[in-house]
């Protein structure tokens, strides 16, 4: 990813992703997820996306997440996150839908920290990282909109692998695609999709639902509010530096 400042998601970054996925599953033997930014992994889903939005244009972008969670959650060659940076909401959701999490330590965080913004992670965000760290971390990290540090979220199951620097992250995440690629591919990938399969079936089954139902959520007026106040919080920030 290489969206500066903070490769935040919007409908173009997340399309791209979604291309850059599909053609490397179907040319390689697998596929290490990181950024080119000094500091951040991703920082998520871009809130002016969602804040005040064209109606038509937010049905398309929550389409396009979706499409892209789908995936990269059942990527048929092996998948490995090189966390560089913090990853927060949207950055947590794209590492956990990887194999394998390599993150630099000590002074970055991931997590699922919606509600911190006023609002609420999906089912399908919230099933992932079930999957992943187990149902009360989960409750917990959610209701508090939790930013794990790197130590943290590795004695949680988060991430598998924490090291000191970029290069030795960027190593370990290919060692293990490396290590995966090497199991024949139909049993490793059907052992994947005999944990993922039932999670992924929830949204393929409902995308439609689930749009609608993001977008009344979203454009509520009680949810407009905490996210136009973080905006300007955000332009206050940048006028200052």
């Amino acid at each position: 990813m290489d969206k500066a400042p903070v490769n935040s998601l919007n409908t173009e970054l997340i399309q791209e992703l979604t291309s850059a996925i599909a053609t490397t599953a179907s040319s390689s033997k697998g596929l290490v997820l990181t950024s080119s930014l000094p500091s951040v992994f991703c920082a998520g889903l871009d809130i002016t996306e969602m804040y005040q939005p064209d109606p038509a244009k937010l049905e398309v972008f929550w389409g396009s997440l979706q499409d892209l969670w789908i995936e990269l959650y059942s990527c048929k060659v092996p998948t490995a996150a090189a966390i560089i940076g913090h990853s927060p909401a949207g950055g947590c959701l794209l590492a956990m839908c990887c194999d394998y999490r390599a993150m630099v330590g000590p002074k970055f965080s991931i997590g699922l920290n919606e509600t911190q913004l006023g609002i609420v992670a999906p089912f399908w965000f919230k099933d992932t990282m079930v999957n992943t760290i187990g149902q009360r971390q989960t409750e917990l990290a959610l209701m508090l909109g939790t930013l794990f540090s790197s130590q943290q979220a590795l004695s949680i199951g988060m991430v598998d692998q924490v090291v000191d620097s970029r290069e030795e992250c960027l190593a370990a995440a290919h060692k293990v695609v490396s290590q995966l690629s090497k199991i024949p591919s139909e049993a490793r990938h059907v052992s994947k999709m005999l944990m993922r399969q039932p999670t992924l079936d929830k949204l393929t089954s409902s995308k439609q639902e689930d749009i609608q139902f993001f977008s009344n959520f979203i454009t509520q007026p009680i949810i407009q509010k905490p996210m136009g106040m973080y905006l300007e919080a955000l332009k206050s920030k940048s006028k200052k530096k």
